[in-house]
């Protein structure tokens, strides 16, 4: 039996430097600047100087004030650092809300009050298995106890005065709803949060004009059909596998991602009313959720193209990772996909021994028609769409662990405006990248035959 190759971890990528950092979320880049949320308290925002970037340098760091909410988004316009606020660990401390509600079922079934111990099992066996939750112990049903008592009250997001990258300044902590903000985009006049919200079941898109940050003022919102309940709507999906993960502004759209609902287009011509235009869903048969979508600024042979970004989640045996896809949304009436880009697990080291191995995330802007794309522990993949019906990869980079972490998480990238390249990892670690090449990497055309007579 042939002894499989040994795995390159770059080709055609170099790193320019490296910095030793808690687990992050995002990164953003903007001039000499790169900002990082983490993805775990008490760490909130890390700015970073990556003038010399050979040699980056933490300038000052935002740290939270409990261990109950994580901001693990940032963006920057201006003077202003944008970030959000949100229920570290959220799918677990929600349970605590729900503790009555499982010990009078669990007391259904004994014909009596259980003990902490029962109410866990009982829990364990009720709780669906969205890959979510973990078997429950008794200390848990403590814990979740005294989260039902606490509450949440601090999700949604925050401004800060970065004029002196030294020394962040808190202007203005904005609540919005339930657990808070998970992902948002945001311009000079408005911002657009993926966030609970009253009435609603699961994320729904909350627009704020942020123009005045001391005072950012509802603007509108937009939710995907079915998720109004208070007014009557059913959903017809399984917990929250449809709900608004990312929205982001490409001129007058917002491009919206749904998880398992696909993604959309919608209208903000009149922002006081944004209208639904369009919408895909892929899934079924594709097993991974939609993450983020954006078109491309420009048309590609004629065409409107959006990349889309799968995000690999908890992966079953037999089901494809999540891939990154490209789209023809010339016509929104007739979309249709184009092609897809994928990486196979012997392209990583890390494949086996890290569970989360798939897409995740691309930068969120283009200047020509590189994409590159977070891949969890398969690094960073750099892919050209000049033609967007077969995507080619022309480099990638996959670090080795740091910090103590057992495999490697990409977890987001980043390019700024001189083509450099900026990677952060879900564990831990900070990576500044320089591509060296724009050629194709060759690969094995596969024609060898099975040897079978």
């Amino acid at each position: 039996m042939e002894r499989a190759r040994e795995v390159d971890s770059a080709r055609h990528v170099r790193r320019l430097g490296h910095l030793d950092m808690p687990g992050g979320g995002q990164v953003v880049v903007v001039g000499d600047h790169a900002y990082v949320g983490h993805l775990s308290p008490p760490y909130g925002t890390s700015v970073v100087d990556v003038s010399d970037p050979t040699n980056p340098r933490l300038v000052s760091r935002v740290m939270l004030e409990d261990s109950y909410t994580h901001s693990h988004k940032v963006r920057v316009v201006g003077d202003l650092m944008f970030t959000n606020h949100e229920q570290d660990n959220r799918y677990y401390f929600r349970k605590g809300e729900q503790l009555h509600a499982y010990a009078s079922g669990a007391a259904q079934e004994l014909g009596r009050l259980p003990t902490d111990s029962e109410l866990a099992e009982f829990m364990s066996r009720n709780l669906n298995a969205d890959g979510k939750m973990h078997r429950l112990s008794e200390s848990d049903v403590a814990v979740l106890r005294e989260a039902g008592k606490r509450g949440y009250h601090d999700g949604g997001f925050r401004i800060y005065d970065i004029s002196n990258k030294a020394e962040p300044k808190l202007i203005k902590h904005e609540r919005t709803h339930g657990w808070g903000v998970h992902r948002f985009d945001v311009d000079d006049k408005y911002l657009y949060a993926s966030t609970e919200w009253e009435g609603y079941r699961g994320n729904i898109v909350v627009i704020y004009d942020v123009a005045d940050p001391v005072h950012p003022k509802y603007v509108s919102h937009w939710g995907i059909p079915g998720q109004h309940v208070a007014a009557g709507e059913e959903p017809h999906w399984i917990e929250d596998n449809w709900r608004v993960h990312h929205a982001l502004r490409q001129g007058s759209q917002l491009w919206v991602s749904g998880l398992w609902a696909g993604f959309f287009a919608v209208d903000l011509t009149d922002i006081h009313r944004p209208r639904t235009i369009a919408h895909h869903n892929y899934h079924p048969p594709f097993s991974e959720p939609t993450h983020t979508v954006l078109p491309m600024p420009f048309e590609i042979r004629g065409r409107r193209v959006a990349v889309v970004a799968d995000e690999t989640q908890v992966h079953r045996r037999g089901q494809p990772h999540g891939m990154l896809w490209l789209f023809d949304v010339t016509d929104l009436t007739a979309i249709k996909p184009m092609s897809v880009f994928s990486v196979s697990e012997l392209h990583t080291p890390w494949a086996r021994p890290e569970s989360w191995f798939g897409c995740h995330q691309f930068q969120e802007h283009f200047e020509d028609t590189t994409v590159c794309a977070a891949w969890f522990a398969g690094g960073v993949r750099v892919v050209d769409v000049g033609d967007p019906t077969r995507p080619v990869e022309t480099g990638y980079f996959v670090p080795e662990p740091s910090g103590g972490a057992k495999a490697v998480g990409t977890n987001d990238v980043d390019i700024d405006a001189r083509g450099l390249i900026y990677i952060i990892d879900r564990y831990n670690g900070f990576d500044v990248l320089e591509r060296t090449s724009d050629q194709p990497i060759e690969e094995d055309s596969g024609a060898h035959g099975c040897g079978c007579s």
